[in-house]
């Protein structure tokens, strides 16, 4: 037998990065989302000679064509997992090759009943198609109001109420086209959405809209009739003329829509110079290696824009003035835009000065940024902010050099800013760095995060101290373990902010528009782009009315 030879020392397996990591279980999740409530209720959809929602979906887009859909992971993790897409599917596309926003119940969850977290997703649509005046398309087959959660659906200033409040507004004031397709049910309240659009197509023989079904009718009068006689497409189509045209099938209805679509006029938007896409300088795969295993490491913020933008390059604006702030013009496949991100890791101070702490914003690159953003409103340029902000500087010397006042210039150059404003979390949002970086609050156009994102008024390490801080120091100086107590709140506490701090969270509550994966970056935010690019403003607040006159006409 000849002697074994000897094998080489197997090294360790780099452990995967936090990107990686946290990209597959977003992955994971989001595919288990996309299938509704399951392929046995699609298969009971296609029995009744129904499309899928999602069939539904993607045979009114553009194949091949962006897609940003969102709110997929909202209330994912209420309800005991009930309500994948809180029973809605909502998302910006593209339609006969223009922009339009869609609404598609998902019947095959709680028959697209409409829960609490369904109106928020609807309402944002609706905002989205305001804001960039786009036709928002709406496919309905729901059930009307799940009536066990109809104290978070019916009452309450952002109630249901509030979508044919916005129905009305984009139909009498802003001109944003809207086409419904009542594709199944539509029920009860539900009904006036439809109503309130431009136009409406039925299916023949499975639709049905009606203030009341059957049911409802025969215990209010005592009338004994079928949903096709009392709300079915040849009723509407034929008697009553609520309904404007009746297909035979769900795939005619789609196509009809289209053609629709793909007739209206385009309205006047900013017109940029765009160039021809260059490559970025580095593939979107570099960013796995980039981003840190701990989110609390330093990393080179500028190589993380090299995947994002043509060519890598960035025209930077100061690049030797408060260098914890980035700031810049560059392109993304071919679209201008105005770029703020935060640096991370130790900034070298000036002769004499400490060192700055990237990600945390200063008093001078507070007044850097406030200009940037201020020309780049003149310039009438979209701004793009990369977060990974940890908060404003605190202590005496911030204190002295006045960054209460810088930070407010920030923020209202920000607020008052009337350019498109996408916003994409990479790492931290924190504290007031969060709001000045383009917060939810401020009425971003987009805001979409990679997986990696942690939002929070502050990491968990943070808030331990700040509430434990006596005892932790007290147990240091004795030499002595925590108490139990104490260390048992410490544990909970991190545990907490460890889930709350999470992306997907923040998903599950609407507090991002979607999560996107590093590989789909640089593509989507070129395509949102190219949405905003279509209205030329201003893009201030959900929405802006034109002028009216005295009579409150336009």
């Amino acid at each position: 037998m000849s002697p074994t030879k000897p094998t080489k020392p197997v090294a360790p397996a780099a452990a995967p990065s936090r990107l990686r990591t946290a990209t597959d279980d977003y992955l994971e999740l989001a595919a288990k989302l996309r299938e509704g409530g399951g392929k046995a209720r699609v298969q009971k959809m296609h029995e009744q000679g129904k499309l899928s929602p999602r069939e539904r979906v993607a045979g009114l887009l553009d194949t091949g064509a962006p897609w940003l859909e969102v709110g997929l992971l909202v209330a994912h993790d209420r309800y005991d997992g009930q309500a994948p897409g809180a029973g809605v599917i909502t998302g910006v596309g593209m339609v006969e090759g223009r922009e339009a926003v869609v609404v598609a119940n998902d019947a095959t969850v709680k028959a697209g009943s409409w829960w609490p977290e369904t109106i928020t997703k609807i309402l944002r649509a609706q905002e989205i198609a305001m804001r960039q005046r786009i036709p928002i398309i709406y496919l309905v087959d729901s059930a009307g109001v799940n009536l066990p959660y109809q104290g978070g659906v019916f009452p309450g200033q952002y109630g249901a109420a509030r979508i044919f409040y916005y129905n009305s507004l984009m139909r009498r004031y802003l001109r944003v086209p809207q086409v419904s397709a009542v594709m199944g049910s539509c029920i009860a309240g539900g009904a006036y959405l439809p109503a309130l659009s431009d136009v409406i197509f039925m299916v023949d023989g499975t639709s049905f809209m009606g203030l009341g079904g059957p049911n409802l009718v025969k215990g209010a009068t005592g009338q004994t009739i079928d949903g096709e006689t009392l709300g079915g497409a040849r009723t509407h189509t034929e008697i009553s003329a609520v309904a404007h045209y009746r297909a035979a099938n769900d795939a005619e209805c789609l196509q009809r829509i289209r053609d629709y679509v793909g007739r209206l006029p385009r309205t006047g938007g900013v017109q940029h110079a765009r160039t021809k896409s260059v490559a970025a300088a580095r593939p979107a795969g570099d960013l796995y290696a980039l981003l840190p295993q701990d989110h609390r490491m330093s990393y080179d913020a500028r190589q993380v824009l090299e995947c994002l933008l043509d060519g890598g390059r960035l025209d930077e604006f100061q690049p030797d003035v408060a260098r914890e702030m980035i700031c810049g013009h560059a392109r993304i496949e071919g679209w201008p835009v105005a770029v703020i991100a935060n640096a991370r890791g130790i900034i070298k101070g000036k002769p004499g000065e400490r060192p700055r702490f990237g990600g945390i914003i200063y008093t001078e690159s507070a007044e850097k940024v406030a200009f940037f953003i201020e020309t780049a409103n003149r310039e009438r340029m979209p701004i793009l902010f990369v977060q990974d902000v940890s908060g404003f500087m605190v202590g005496a010397d911030a204190e002295h050099s006045g960054i209460i006042r810088a930070g407010a210039r920030f923020v209202e150059a920000m607020a008052t800013a009337s350019v498109p404003k996408l916003v994409l979390t990479v790492n931290h949002a924190s504290g007031a760095g969060y709001y000045a970086m383009a917060g939810q609050g401020f009425d971003p156009d987009f805001i979409v995060s990679w997986p990696t994102g942690r939002m929070g008024v502050m990491e968990g390490e943070a808030a331990v101290m700040a509430v434990h801080s006596t005892e932790i120091q007290k147990a240091q100086a004795a030499g002595a373990p925590l108490p139990d107590a104490v260390r048992k709140q410490v544990e909970v506490m991190r545990a907490d902010y460890d889930h709350q701090l999470d992306a997907r969270f923040a998903a599950a509550r609407g507090f991002v528009d979607a999560i996107v994966t590093a590989e789909e970056t640089r593509d989507m935010v070129a395509f949102l782009l190219q949405v905003t690019s279509r209205y030329a403003g201003p893009h201030l607040g959900p929405f802006v009315l034109p002028p009216l006159d005295a009579a409150g006409a336009v």
